[in-house]
């Protein structure tokens, strides 16, 4: 790739508002597979350069006519995926006609074929695939849409309310939606195809009724009640927690089964991948049902946290996606249990945004540079983005939070805004100074704590000082705001009083600089400290605890996820000191009988206790150590997981047949099969004539859960029947796309010298697709992720494997391919032998013809 020949970046310090604005937009669609017609009137307005050229955006369009009030001109050129246009009046209806070929379109942005049916995918820079357009998000204009297409798509739809209907001359059938929302074209949607559907309504809070519908492919309408109701529940939460209403006369949902993202909340009509709401007890997991009601919600939540109030610029990506998050997680801890949402989100958090953050594609939540945006919807974006938001919300209070929503409508519906906008709206709201706090919007890396304490017998006083440290790739960043909530627990367990000089204490302190000490006092005996309770900011927290204070702490903390949290550090340590000096060569009977003791009381949240039974992932692991010991962190997680299943074998036996199962979806049946499964895992590696028993009977229930735990539990012990149950498996289920993807994802764990030959040849299984993004990522994105033996195999077959799935993937889905890279981002890291023949895959697609500007920037960044 020569240097003129690069893809260019963009920087958020040469944002320049648009010379004009689109006031609105008229779209007609002529729907043909391979040469479907665009025809667009823009109304526009000169706001800026009166000698400005417009400038639209346009990529793989067929320019067919141009006219500027109803006379064609010739005063334009087309330079790369640029149309410019000079001379134009202060105010002009522009009219273009393009053609574009929806069959063809591989890529799943823009128009394009999902089996039978057409569908969009506009965000960031999709629409430009559509129609030459200002396809930049502060670009707001209202869309009349009309859609022409064969009676055999029945259904034809799009952004706002339907507003006519009919037949065609030559026999086909058109339908004309109006949406009186000023968007943004990345929120555009069309869709076209001959769904099930099923309908249903919601009354508003102020008495409207609002029409719901739900279109799905033929055949999969028993697969929808639990997606609506999800929709109900996030839209009655809405009202409840943000006194925010919808806003529209009807509300649609279309599910497909070729789509990159998990879904996209275009206005009006939300597109989603179809995993993320077709469910029943007989295909679906409690994990997709939990998924489910969380990606229903998030996409609602958009329609004013994403739609109303919008970015002004893709900078801001994080204006409206790490609210939503927060937002998103904030309905299913209300709806379920705080504590699981709370540990889900941080294991997120330290298994792939801390790594993001330690690589080569570290940036802050509002990144400065980009080449290509598709690569920006990251975790950093996203669910660093959402911690961001919890802090400010630690910081300020609920009801000042409010206080800071309400603010930030009142001035900016109908907008596109930056995150300073809503920083200001939440500190003006509040009376809260945020300034400092705003550098975590433009600081990247993931912040050090060093804790040290102090307790004074003497004086009956405890000290706690507070270091902040940058990270080692951000040298220069400055001292955050930071959030840092703290409990002291006496030897009883008891939660002592924070106070000092007579003052009560909150339990959040206020971290601002680099040194900072608290001091409390009328503390009577030596405290076990739980430091940054609940996660309270996204640091990392280095402190001296020992065996003893996390047991403690892991029993009594009034938070769950710390307790959590002390059993995970109770194994890291275990793991640690196992690898570095080999003193642990087993876990303490300190911590197995804290096992033992959960297991046989079983009291509390059973799907919290399956959770403190399960060891770090390998990612959280890998993030202890500068190298990381790939053979050494597998041989010790088997090690001491086949110590928990043989030291407790007979009380897992007996918890496992103590545990009831209706089959339903209700809270306390979810985490009694939350805990049979960590149950099973266990026995899956004993002797235990009465496992093979279990395993068997729950591979052939009923119930999604159960059967795809226990042939999880066979496939990662190796487990001889595995083989037989797979194969029955994939019989039983082969008709259904969706649970076919979790037999490819099961396949994708198995172990053995083989192991890479056997995920070859099912590239040949007649269900599996490249250019099916859930289908890739099913089979591969399983095996580079999770099946870490095989992966990291010393032989770099698992390394050459994933290589040529990513030449492949340029070709047919360029930014299906660059989230497939990940794997590889973090390869300085290894051992030389690993850390090279990663680099040589690195190497083969950076000297690839036609390398994607995806790909190019983070194989870039990668080998720089």
């Amino acid at each position: 790739m020569t240097e003129s020949s690069k893809p260019q970046a963009q920087y958020l310090k040469d944002y320049k508002a648009p010379d004009f604005l689109i006031d609105h937009t008229e779209l007609t669609f002529d729907l043909q597979p391979l040469s479907t017609k665009v025809s667009s009137l823009l109304t526009l307005t000169r706001v800026g350069d009166k000698k400005a050229p417009l400038v639209l955006d346009g990529i793989d369009l067929r320019l067919l006519s141009l006219s500027v009030d109803t006379v064609d001109i010739t005063d334009y050129e087309i330079i790369g995926e640029q149309l410019i246009i000079n001379n134009l009046p202060d105010s002009c209806q522009l009219s273009i006609a393009t053609e574009i070929s929806p069959e063809t379109n591989t890529s799943l942005e823009g128009l394009y074929l999902s089996g039978g049916a057409y569908c969009t995918q506009c965000e960031a820079q999709g629409f430009r695939k559509i129609t030459y357009y200002m396809d930049r998000p502060d670009v707001l204009a209202t869309f009349d849409v009309t859609i022409i297409a064969d009676k055999k798509y029945l259904q034809l739809l799009s952004n706002g309310n339907q507003v006519d209907s009919g037949e065609t001359q030559d026999g086909r059938h058109f339908v004309k939606w109006q949406d009186p929302f000023k968007k943004p074209s990345y929120l555009f949607a069309l869709v076209a195809g001959d769904f099930d559907v099923l309908k249903d309504t919601y009354t508003t809070k102020s008495g409207r009724d609002v029409e719901l519908a739900l279109f799905v492919d033929k055949g999969n309408l028993s697969k929808t009640p639990h997606a609506i109701a999800s929709l109900k529940k996030a839209m009655q939460w809405d009202e409840e927690r943000f006194n925010l209403e919808y806003d529209l006369d009807i509300y649609m949902i279309v599910a497909v089964d070729f789509f990159n993202m998990g879904a996209m909340e275009n206005k009006g009509l939300n597109v989603f991948n179809s995993k993320c709401v077709l469910a029943n007890q007989e295909t679906a997991t409690d994990k997709d049902y939990h998924t489910i009601e969380s990606i229903v919600g998030h996409e609602y939540f958009h329609n004013w946290t994403g739609n109303r109030v919008t970015c002004r610029d893709w900078f801001q990506l994080s204006l409206k996606e790490g609210l939503t998050v927060f937002r998103d997680q904030e309905f299913s801890s209300d709806l379920g249990s705080r504590a699981l949402n709370r540990i889900d989100a941080v294991k997120v958090m330290r298994t792939h945004q801390f790594s993001e953050d330690a690589g080569p594609m570290a940036h802050p939540i509002r990144p400065e540079k980009v080449i290509e945006m598709n690569n920006f919807y990251t975790v950093t974006v996203y669910d660093k983005g959402a911690e961001v938001i919890r802090m400010m919300h630690t910081l300020l209070g609920e009801k000042n939070f409010q206080k800071g929503m309400t603010l930030y409508f009142e001035r900016h519906d109908g907008q596109a805004v930056t995150c300073d906008d809503f920083v200001s709206a939440m500190s003006d709201a509040s009376g809260v100074n945020l300034e400092q706090f705003k550098q975590w919007y433009s600081q990247s890396g993931t912040p050090r704590l060093n804790a040290i304490q102090k307790f004074d017998s003497s004086l009956n006083t405890y000290t706690l000082t507070i270091e902040q440290t940058a990270p080692a790739n951000q040298p220069e960043n400055k001292p955050l705001h930071i959030p840092f909530a703290i409990e002291l627990l006496d030897a009883n367990g008891q939660s002592i009083a924070l106070q000092y000089k007579g003052k009560k204490l909150d339990h959040v302190l206020d971290v601002t600089n680099t040194i900072q000490t608290f001091s409390f006092d009328n503390i009577l005996e030596k405290p076990v400290a739980v430091l940054l309770e609940d996660f309270s900011a996204p640091c990392i927290l280095n402190q001296q605890t020992t065996e003893p204070e996390l047991l403690h702490i892991m029993r009594f903390a009034r938070s769950d996820f710390s307790r959590w949290d002390a059993q995970q550090q109770l194994f890291i340590k275990a793991i640690k000191s196992q690898i570095t000096d080999a003193t642990n060569s087993v876990l303490s009977s300190e911590i197995i009988n804290a096992l033992r003791v959960l297991i046989n009381t079983k009291e509390g949240d059973l799907a919290l206790i399956a959770e403190l039974f399960k060891l770090p992932s390998f990612d959280t692991l890998a993030a202890e150590f500068d190298v990381i010991p790939v053979d050494e962190i597998i041989e010790i997680t088997e090690k001491f997981e086949q110590q928990i299943a043989d030291e407790l074998a007979d009380e897992l036996l007996s918890c496992y047949e103590s545990l009831e199962d209706d089959g339903s979806v209700s809270a306390s049946s979810v985490a009694n099969r939350a805990l049979k499964q960590i149950c099973l895992h266990y026995l899956a590696k004993t002797q235990k004539p009465e496992a093979v028993t279990f395993i068997k009977d729950a591979a052939n229930s009923t119930n999604m859960t159960n059967v795809l735990g226990a042939l999880s539990a066979v496939v990662k012990a190796s487990h001889p029947v595995r083989q037989a149950l797979l194969s029955h498996f994939d019989s039983q289920w082969r008709h259904d796309v969706l649970v076919m993807d979790k037999w490819f994802a099961l396949q994708a764990m198995q172990s053995g010298s083989n192991a890479i030959e056997n995920i070859k040849a099912l590239y040949e299984h007649p269900c599996f697709d490249f250019s099916n993004p859930n289908r890739v990522r099913a089979l591969v994105g399983s095996f580079s992720h999770f099946n870490t033996e095989q992966f990291h195999r010393s032989d770099a077959q698992g390394y050459a494997l994933l290589g040529d799935l990513l030449i492949k993937l340029n070709a047919i889905n360029p930014q299906n391919a660059s989230r497939m890279l990940t794997p590889f981002m973090s390869w300085k890291r290894y051992d030389d032998v690993r850390s090279h023949a990663m680099k040589l895959q690195l190497q083969r697609l950076a000297n690839l013809d036609g390398l994607s500007a995806d790909l190019y920037e983070k194989v870039e960044k990668a080998l720089a």
